[in-house]
């Protein structure tokens, strides 16, 4: 896995003497710059780039003052100002993960990645802010599981990180204590559809945290598949020795989740909520979204990246590889993608994640004799970027606006994170310079995600993050962490329209 270094490099330092003098001034990751026992916020110019916004772009330079954006455009660097000469690259704002799952209990083992490794893979994947899942488990409140997942994130994570409220136990107590959720900043709140036994929440359940999320102000997220009929597909499939990878995509078919999606789409419909389906994998289940937004709902979605990459062929792989592909819901088959594309190109899926959720190979290699006890979730946080660059971009099916808007701004507005999502004055100085000219591979050697393979090994992508600014200090620099856990922050967020800002 690549070093950390604690120091700055690849900038320049622009300063009057009267600033920087001698061996007792040194600049840190902190973002500051130390004189003596005085401290001096750092001014930081990324400029000569072409700026990427969501509504165009143009060569341009972005003003940092300590954490914040001051100034986006063609500007003259103040003095003592540390210029970042972004010539030839693209700048855009740092991108933002709302769907991942770090440290995350699940089948009687723990996602690889936790807020250390997942925070460094997403800065070196030019994601400056996630939104992980809290769980509830029983008997837990939904206080005691935010305290839980906090415990793990604060200190530790080098990007800035929010958390959704899963709910698997919907009683009048926890639909209460979503109130206080809302006022700790949690404003989303997600039911698994599918997990049956363990996750999974009955329509009863949904529709009564829909109309409470509804008079909250909050949006209610869905896994949209059917799981009473996935259990009842699991268990035949087993009983007749069906049991190599490629059945877990076999026993959890589209109509699934086209039914699921349909049925959540119904209920919020019906209750006058906003509802939210995280990664769809299929056209059928699009059609579903796009059906409820053409009767009005407030029904939205995201896909993930490999949903628009990957297929279902990659579950044939022998052995423990082809265990490294199975999450929930499966991959498709490989017609879906242009699809899916079409989907995204029309607003439909208005946003791109990834649903990281990395196990190692041995815990992937459980389920050898049995795909229902091989954990689900892929290791993706820190390729989305380039993928999406090289599928979307330059494959000529999104343009670059698109492309900040479907895994930064869009999503900033869907998820009442206001200060995020845009280069503009007064927003966090989340920035990311990309160099479309500097190829890197996707390998274990390039890898900050932990885990022992890479889903990619053997590709190369044909641009690379060569910075990612996280609230003005440099997180990544050309393949090295510059910050020590601890830099990221906890996020509250609110879509309360008393309380926003306008993006």
């Amino acid at each position: 896995m690549p070093r950390e270094r604690a120091a700055f490099a690849s900038v320049r330092i622009f300063a009057s003497p009267t600033i920087l003098q001698g061996s007792r001034s040194v600049v840190s990751t902190g973002g500051r710059i130390e004189h003596g026992k005085r401290a001096m916020t750092q001014t930081t110019l990324i400029a000569n780039g072409t700026v990427v916004t969501a509504e165009g772009e143009f060569a341009g330079d972005v003003l940092i003052e300590g954490e914040k954006i001051v100034a986006v455009g063609r500007i003259a660097p103040p003095e003592g100002t540390r210029v970042v000469d972004a010539e030839g690259c693209f700048v855009l704002p740092g991108l933002i993960d709302n769907h991942t799952h770090l440290s995350m209990p699940f089948m009687g083992m723990m996602s690889s990645d936790d807020y250390d490794t997942g925070t460094r893979a997403a800065a070196a994947g030019g994601v400056t802010c996630l939104v992980d899942f809290a769980i509830q488990r029983e008997p837990d409140n939904l206080r005691s599981a935010l305290e839980q997942w906090r415990g793990r994130a604060d200190g530790a994570a080098h990007v800035d990180y929010g958390f959704h409220m899963a709910i698997t136990n919907a009683s009048e107590p926890v639909l209460e204590e979503m109130t206080a959720m809302s006022d700790a900043g949690i404003c989303s709140f997600k039911l698994f559809m599918a997990y049956k036994g363990e996750l999974m929440a009955r329509d009863d359940a949904l529709a009564a945290c829909m109309e409470r999320a509804r008079d909250l102000d909050a949006l209610i997220m869905v896994h949209a598949e059917n799981g009473d009929i996935i259990d009842l597909l699991v268990k035949r499939a087993i009983a007749h020795g069906e049991v190599s990878a490629i059945h877990h995509a076999l026993t959890r078919p589209e109509f699934v989740e086209a039914e699921a999606t349909g049925r959540a789409a119904r209920i919020a419909e019906h209750i006058g909520t906003s509802l939210f389906v995280v990664h769809v994998t299929c056209a059928a289940a699009a059609a579903e979204i796009e059906a409820a937004q053409q009767r009005g709902a407030a029904v939205s979605g995201e896909t993930c990246v490999q949903y628009l990459i990957n297929t279902i062929d990659d579950l044939r792989r022998p052995g423990v590889e082809g265990c490294r592909y199975i999450c929930s819901p499966p991959l498709r088959d490989a017609a879906n993608h242009e699809r899916l594309w079409g989907y995204v190109q029309r607003g439909v899926l208005e946003s791109i994640s990834t649903d990281h959720c990395p196990f190692t190979d041995e815990q992937k290699a459980r389920g050898l004799e049995n795909f229902s006890l091989v954990p689900n979730g892929l290791a993706l946080i820190q390729h989305r970027l380039p993928k999406l660059w090289d599928e979307g971009v330059m494959a000529g099916r999104i343009a670059h606006s698109q492309l900040v808007d479907l895994t930064s701004t869009t999503i900033a507005r869907r998820f009442g994170l206001n200060a995020k999502g845009a280069l503009a004055p007064g927003k966090d100085a989340d920035v990311v310079v990309l160099d479309p000219a500097a190829p890197r591979p996707y390998g274990v050697a390039t890898s900050f995600m932990n885990v022992d393979y890479d889903l990619y090994e053997g590709e190369t992508a044909s641009a690379s993050v060569r910075h990612t600014f996280s609230r003005g200090t440099l997180v990544y620099d050309r393949g090295e962490i510059m910050t020590e856990p601890g830099h990221g922050r906890f996020v509250r967020r609110t879509l309360r329209p008393a309380h926003r800002a306008e993006l």
